[in-house]
């Protein structure tokens, strides 16, 4: 069957179609993505500001519309933080139902650990052991940990990329008082995390996934996108830990030039290190392994299990 997954994040709106059957891993047919950044488009009182709920609506439609045209039978639509934190999200999901007759489904953050550590587990299989999981999106870090397809731990913390770089860069390059803020920020509330994540264990394989990750790998010198997904693409700390320093001392527009970095992530890639050196560090990872699946993955495999069970 030919279905889609509409995911409503922080930083981006990405409709995926897939040609997706029972017992078979998912292949991509098409993507419509759009940058909208609706963690960027919050009133003083926390609300989403019409514009942005006006240009959700509209590329829900076109994005649902090529989907469609593309025989695409069914859509999995959910939102992320952006949407279950705001102020008035509700009428926000109602107004997408009214307007586009899309059924937007908001993800707790533990629910979206739990969906990512699927699309990981079945991505390495059952080789992986114990695996642990870490994913940091625009406005959340999630991580899980376990030895089956159900993780024993799945937590979600407020410390996504486009979250923290909106919160503490007031600056271009960025001043070092608020690196460090950032950094105290990341590392204390993480180390609150740390004790229920570690009590299950050493993981025997260490995987990180999603764009932040991706970008930070890359950065570092792993194999570019082109070179297809089954090439093994790690992310060490040392490596991580010396690329800070340069990343701060950069505007915008130069890290936007380095490879595996959009103009559209460029302010955000930094805040995403800053979280993902803490992460790892306090979770004592040397190395994390890039996972070409994540979220919607997890979405559309949970999905093909219920068909299997026939619920």
């Amino acid at each position: 069957m030919r279905m889609g997954v509409l995911d409503v994040g922080s930083n981006t709106v990405h409709l995926l179609v897939v040609d997706a059957h029972v017992g078979a891993a998912p292949i991509p047919a098409q993507s419509f993505k759009h940058e909208l950044r609706l963690a960027e488009h919050l009133r003083q009182d926390g609300s989403i500001d019409e514009e942005a709920v006006q240009a959700l609506i509209a590329y829900i439609k076109e994005s649902t519309a090529g989907a469609e045209d593309l025989g695409c039978t069914e859509i999995l639509a959910f939102a992320t933080s952006a949407i279950r934190e705001a102020t008035g999200g509700e009428r926000v999901l109602e107004r997408v139902r009214r307007e586009t007759g899309v059924e937007l489904r908001v993800l707790g953050g533990d629910d979206e650990a739990r969906l990512t550590f699927l699309a990981v587990r079945r991505w390495f299989g059952w080789s992986s052991r114990r695996l642990l999981v870490l994913d940091i999106g625009g406005g959340s870090l999630e991580i899980a940990g376990g030895t089956d397809e159900e993780p024993d731990v799945a937590v979600s913390v407020p410390l996504g990329a486009g979250r923290m770089a909106a919160q503490f860069f007031r600056s271009d390059p960025v001043e070092k008082e608020d690196l460090k803020d950032l950094r105290r920020l990341a590392r204390r509330t993480i180390a609150e995390v740390v004790p229920a994540v570690a009590k299950f264990g050493p993981p025997d394989h260490s995987v990180a996934t999603s764009k932040t990750f991706r970008s930070l790998a890359r950065i570092t010198g792993a194999a570019a996108a082109g070179e297809g997904p089954f090439v093994e693409r790690l992310l060490r700390l040392s490596e991580l830990s010396a690329q800070i320093p340069r990343l701060a001392a950069m505007t915008v527009k130069q890290r936007a030039s380095l490879p595996g970095v959009s103009a559209g992530r460029a302010k955000q890639v930094l805040a995403g290190a800053v979280v993902a050196e803490a992460a790892m560090e306090l979770l004592d990872l040397p190395v994390v392994e890039i996972c070409p699946w994540a979220l919607r993955e997890g979405v559309i495999l949970r999905k093909l299990d219920r068909i299997a069970a026939g619920s």
